[in-house]
């Protein structure tokens, strides 16, 4: 996942959205159900993947890994993961977050009575509610958690950013699972941990772009216990042998969690099902932020972290035909 000052809906998706019947006011959505075409589903199911593509390059390299019948789906999902996840960069007022919010509160549930609003997003994921037997419990859950980070954007707790990336990251790879039709206690606990990892992995990446706006992205309990000078961080916007040992603390915490997932396949000889394979692959960008934090003595400021990777894609695809994260 790219950081979040880089996900910004274009002009080319907005054209799309309009086509569908969204409004030109980019805070305005039609809330009137939409009589529903093979040519509408097929343009919803393009401006997913048009948003992954753009917005989430990682998302969208390991969408490549699911089989045809899966992918749309996929791209549905993970449209509505970003669609939630930019609300609070793109909007200049809280009140204006939340109606967002309240906007897709009221979609989920008219969603599931077979009535989508007439936006693409909401097209899409009705379609896989069509073909898949998906919990409204989890979709409800990513909008309230989403919704708290415009009142509530740092963490006093690890615990409180644990609780935060399992209602966003784990419960997005909970409905994948339910997709796939491969809902386990297994699958379930490793992907919850698998979240966690991401969420916090991606959180660091971000730091900069964070730091710029003020906020501090790893929770006080960590920085109070380092020494960390939240105000010099963000007016030097520099690391310090302070920052890297919060920054060195929360990347273990993210560690640890891929390892318990790692460990919940352990019987197998670490190998994962087939199946789910193309989820558990998405293990393998948050371990390539973590290990480039390693090689940086962990300076979330240092300047390689904002390059791509240009190793991923091999080290993706040998992930999955070995069945290993």
């Amino acid at each position: 996942m790219v950081p979040l000052r880089q996900w910004r809906t274009t002009a080319h998706l907005a054209g799309h959205a309009r086509r569908l019947g969204r409004l030109g006011n980019s805070n305005t959505f039609s809330t009137t159900p939409c009589v529903r075409s093979s040519a509408g589903i097929s343009e919803a199911a393009d401006y997913c993947k048009d948003l992954v593509r753009k917005h989430d390059y990682e998302a969208f390299l390991t969408s490549q890994l699911y089989s045809q019948v899966y992918r749309p789906g996929y791209y549905a999902l993970r449209a509505f993961y970003i669609e939630l996840a930019t609300v609070k960069e793109a909007v200049s007022q809280t009140t204006l977050g939340q109606g967002r919010f309240v906007f897709w509160r009221n979609a989920v549930k008219d969603i599931f009575k077979n009535a989508p609003p007439r936006h693409p997003i909401a097209i899409a994921l009705h379609q896989v509610t069509q073909n898949s037997h998906l919990a409204q419990y989890h979709f409800q859950r990513m909008i309230y958690a989403r919704e708290e980070e415009l009142f509530s954007p740092t963490h006093l707790t690890v615990e409180s950013m644990t609780a935060h990336a399992e209602s966003t990251s784990s419960t997005f790879f909970y409905l994948i699972l339910s997709m796939l039709r491969q809902e386990s206690a297994i699958f379930s606990h490793a992907a919850s941990h698998l979240g966690i990892a991401q969420s916090f992995a991606t959180f660091l990446r971000a730091f900069p772009f964070h730091a710029s706006k003020g906020v501090m992205v790893i929770p006080a309990e960590i920085t109070a216990k380092h020494g960390v000078k939240q105000q010099e961080v963000f007016s030097k916007h520099a690391t310090s042998k302070e920052l890297e040992d919060a920054v060195f603390e929360l990347s273990t915490i993210a560690n640890d969690n891929m390892m318990t997932a790692r460990e919940m396949f352990k019987e197998t000889g670490g190998k994962v099902p087939q199946a789910v394979m193309p989820l558990f692959s998405a293990a393998i960008p948050t371990v390539s932020i973590l290990t480039r934090l390693e090689s940086v003595n962990f300076d979330v400021f240092h300047p390689s972290l904002q390059v791509r990777d240009w190793k991923l894609p091999w080290r993706v695809y040998t992930s999955y035909y070995n069945r290993q994260f």
